[in-house]
């Protein structure tokens, strides 16, 4: 497919995912859609890269967004495609990242923030609710005093505060911000690629248990792994003292 909202380059086992429009619109929808479900459908990918060009990372909605957002019927989750992504996704963010930039940023699993990023949800200074999780996903990364900070005082928080509370993982100097998110994302792909959305799986799962049923679920995780044959190259490159080839199987 040929996209004109966003690139999708795919090189070894990283796919990045470059959004091309400083707003999201309905096309914008559609395009993230259709390349996450390449990507999903794509063995080969360890890790998703998400990133945008120019000064800043999402300047939120487009007009035609909102309005196909409050439609009745309209699904509950814009982002779902990133969100259900089995691999990691880590997020790029430099600059303004606000609105429906920051919802997708938080759909992603790792978010690395250059050190001039600034995150807001100003939906209700609007009138308006934040239409893809915002409220959601806010209070359970950021937790509870952050989130009503942003969405009731519409407060915009800066990348050292994002740090501090957890938002963002790590802070990186604008200028050096591509070259550590593509080292990151390179760091993780060299892992097992079976390994590796499974430790997704039992964090996105986990998180919504009981201790005890996390537990479970981490174990029989880590049984299942066990029968792949990249655990096998894992314990042979161990005792071969070499770096593991991995093949996601």
């Amino acid at each position: 497919m040929a996209y004109q909202r966003l690139r999708l380059d795919v090189t070894g086992r990283i796919a990045r995912l470059t959004l091309t429009t400083p707003r999201i619109d309905v096309a914008a929808l559609g395009e993230l859609t259709s390349a996450c479900e390449a990507i999903a459908a794509n063995d080969g990918v360890s890790v998703v890269l998400l990133q945008a060009e120019g000064a800043d990372f999402c300047l939120g909605w487009a007009d035609d967004a909102v309005e196909a957002r409050l439609q009745p019927g309209a699904p509950v989750e814009a982002f779902a495609g990133l969100a259900a992504l089995p691999m990691p996704v880590i997020a790029s963010l430099q600059g303004n990242t606000l609105s429906a930039g920051l919802e997708l940023a938080l759909c992603s699993d790792i978010r690395i923030a250059a050190d001039d990023a600034r995150f807001s949800l100003p939906e209700v200074s609007q009138g308006l609710l934040p239409l893809s999780g915002g409220s959601q996903r806010l209070t359970r990364i950021a937790g509870r005093s952050a989130a009503a900070s942003m969405l009731l005082l519409g407060e915009e928080m800066d990348a050292a505060a994002a740090l501090r509370c957890g938002l963002v993982s790590r802070v990186a100097a604008a200028k050096d911000l591509t070259s550590e998110a593509d080292a990151l994302a390179s760091r993780v792909a060299e892992r097992g690629p079976v390994a590796l959305r499974y430790a997704k799986e039992a964090v996105r799962q986990g998180v919504e248990m009981s201790l005890d049923q996390g537990l479970r679920l981490e174990l029989d995780l880590s049984i299942v792994l066990q029968t792949t044959a990249d655990r096998a190259e894992g314990v042979k490159a161990f005792l071969e003292k070499r770096k593991p080839e991995f093949e996601g199987r």
